[in-house]
């Protein structure tokens, strides 16, 4: 491959080895044309081949030998300038598409003449990880408290962080069990044995532990305890890495003391406010059911002032009918004592009369004594004459005292229908009124009973928000639970 003889046994002693070599190694002459790859380099780029003809669309695995290091480079120009100058190995990290490498090129000369160059191939992803790991597990030591131990517990080392927190120097730990951590109690119990028997195994553990510092100050540690396995699966160390979390758990056991008191205050208003919505449920109950009472006493009522109403309405009817028949039967009362007025005039007419008739009764009788025996028959008519006129006074006198009689008690029945006319107009004026009052009262009832049927539909709503507040405060109390629990396991 080197483009020597064959027949050398040395060379070819030496490509065997080169070619049973892990290491990656490439060979190329003074002009960079390679002569020489082993089955390492030929492997590796294989792999990736694919995905670096994307940007070196010149390279074929397979044709390696005989081509030249150009078909690495997309300038090739600087590369050749910058192998010229070469006097020592030279490493240097490439990337070509998503794939990294690490190469180290070593000038060979011969007699002081250049005579090729070995370029030695490593994918650099291991590499950057490894690099990338060590400063994550430098940064973790930086942080955070980080001891190791045996599987059996032994501490074979611990960084400051580790020693500041529980108040040791390294020769004081290194060589000691964990135990010297613990509770010598706890450290005597199966439980902490198993502990380290599933370390031992390969479980991880993590958790908040209690630990004890050097003077015997409780610890508490945000920490977890990490199997470290081999290439063959075995459990070679124990890693922990931890923070002190110390005052946090002081603060938590505080916070804890806290919400133990606050929530105790909470659950007893929330207590006392159940109660009193409960007591207000209740009175709301009752007042809706006065509230409807009284809503059903002011219909009731409403209809009683609605009969009063129209009672009053007929009886104002009817007294309006009794004045209009007051005022008729007064009329005929004038109009019979305008008829007693008119029969005193005929009464003296007739007294006129009858006296006439006596005077000519008078002057018959002596008319008729004139006559002596011849006017006897005239004086006996003139006496009868004179009787009737005498009867016709009396009974003219008899007619006038009746007549008096009837216009007297005609003035008196005008008096008192005068009289019952004005009563009669007072009890009208009085139902007229007293009927616009109850008219105005059966308007003021009805509109009572409407507002106690809003005031019912009020109360009834208050009811429901008082149920709902019930509701409510039930929530509440079931979230206040949630939340004391939550914070419960918040403190543990």
């Amino acid at each position: 491959m080197f483009g020597f003889s064959k027949n050398n046994d040395a060379i070819n002693r030496k490509i065997a080895a080169i070619d049973a070599l892990r290491a990656k190694v490439m060979v190329a002459d003074e002009d960079l044309n390679i002569v020489y790859v082993n089955p390492s380099v030929v492997a590796l780029l294989r792999d990736v081949e694919q995905d670096l003809r994307k940007e070196l669309p010149r390279l074929n695995v397979d044709r390696l030998v005989g081509s030249n290091i150009d078909i690495f480079h997309k300038n090739p120009a600087h590369q050749r300038g910058m192998l010229a100058k070469l006097a020592k190995p030279h490493a240097a990290t490439i990337k070509v598409a998503s794939h990294q490498f690490d190469l180290l090129v070593t000038p060979l000369s011969e007699n002081g003449r250049r005579i090729g160059f070995v370029v030695e191939w490593a994918d650099a992803k291991e590499r950057l990880e490894n690099l990338d790991y060590a400063g994550q597990i430098a940064a973790i030591r930086r942080s955070q408290a980080v001891i190791e131990f045996t599987t059996d517990g032994i501490i074979t080392k611990a960084n400051d962080n580790f020693l500041t927190v529980m108040e040791y120097r390294l020769e004081e730990v290194v060589g000691k069990h964990h135990q010297m951590f613990v509770d010598r109690d706890y450290g005597a119990t199966a439980e902490y044995r198993q502990f380290w028997e599933s370390l031992k195994r390969g479980e991880f553990k993590a958790a908040q532990f209690k630990r004890v510092s050097k003077s015997g100050k409780a610890v508490w540690i945000e920490g977890a305890y990490n199997p470290i396995f081999d290439e063959k699966g075995q459990v070679t160390k124990v890693v922990k890495f931890a923070v002190d979390v110390t005052a946090q758990v002081n603060l938590l056991n505080n916070l804890k003391v806290l919400i133990d008191q606050n929530f105790g205050e909470i659950e007893r208003a929330i207590g006392q406010s159940t109660r009193e919505a409960s007591s207000a449920g209740v009175a709301a109950g009752t007042t809706a059911s006065s509230v409807q009472m009284v809503a059903a006493s002011a219909e009731e009522l409403a209809a009683s002032i609605a009969e009063i109403s129209q009672s009053m309405s007929r009886a104002r009817t009817a007294t309006d009918s009794a004045f209009d028949r007051t005022v008729q039967v007064g009329e005929s009362t004038d109009r019979l004592a305008a008829a007693a007025q008119a029969m005193n005039g005929i009464v003296g007419l007739i007294n006129n009369i009858a006296g006439q008739i006596n005077l000519l009764a008078l002057n018959a009788t002596i008319e008729a004594a004139r006559a002596g025996e011849a006017g006897k028959g005239f004086a006996v008519v003139a006496s009868e004459v004179k009787n009737l006129a005498n009867q016709s006074a009396k009974a003219t006198e008899q007619i006038s005292g009746e007549i008096e009689g009837i216009q007297s008690t005609s003035a008196e029945v005008a008096g008192a229908l005068n009289a019952i006319r004005e009563a009669v107009s007072t009890v009208r004026e009085h139902v007229s009124g007293t009927a616009a009052a109850v008219e105005e009262q059966s308007a003021v009832t009805r509109s009572m009973s409407t507002n106690m049927h809003s005031a019912s539909s009020a109360v009834s709503t208050v009811t429901t928000n008082v149920t709902a507040i019930s509701a409510a405060i039930g929530q509440v109390a079931a979230a206040v639970d949630k939340t004391k629990e939550a914070a419960q396991v918040l403190v543990r």
